[in-house]
């Protein structure tokens, strides 16, 4: 029986990573908008070029770190991506840079619906 706790351990890592990694509730979203929220996508430039949103920024992941001074740090940011994945990760990077009211929008397709 003892053998079969080995296999919780990756099992629980990769159950806290997904939970971590959740988008924000719509009315903590909503609110942060409300309060000059930023939006920014995470999502490559070409995701970007090929569909976007008229309120987000794009900042690819991969140059968040190094291009998160472009952010207003007094504003709430929200953080999107393609699917909600990228953005979780962005959240870490953004808190790690200091900004300390940072949220996963999630895809980037639930912008409208926090906008109307």
């Amino acid at each position: 029986m003892l053998e079969h706790w080995i296999y919780l351990i990756p099992l629980a890592a990769v159950g806290y990573l997904l939970w971590s990694r959740r988008s924000a509730p719509v009315g903590d979203l909503k609110a942060m908008l409300a309060r000059g929220g930023q939006i920014v996508d995470v999502r490559t430039q070409a995701e970007f070029k090929s569909a976007r949103h008229g309120r987000a920024i794009n900042i690819p992941l991969d140059q968040l770190a190094v291009r998160a001074k472009e952010l207003d740090r007094s504003r709430p940011v929200l953080v999107c991506c393609a699917s909600g994945s990228r953005s979780g990760a962005a959240v870490s990077v953004l808190k790690k840079a200091g900004f300390t009211e940072v949220a996963n929008l999630g895809p980037w397709t639930r912008i409208e619906g926090l906008c109307s």
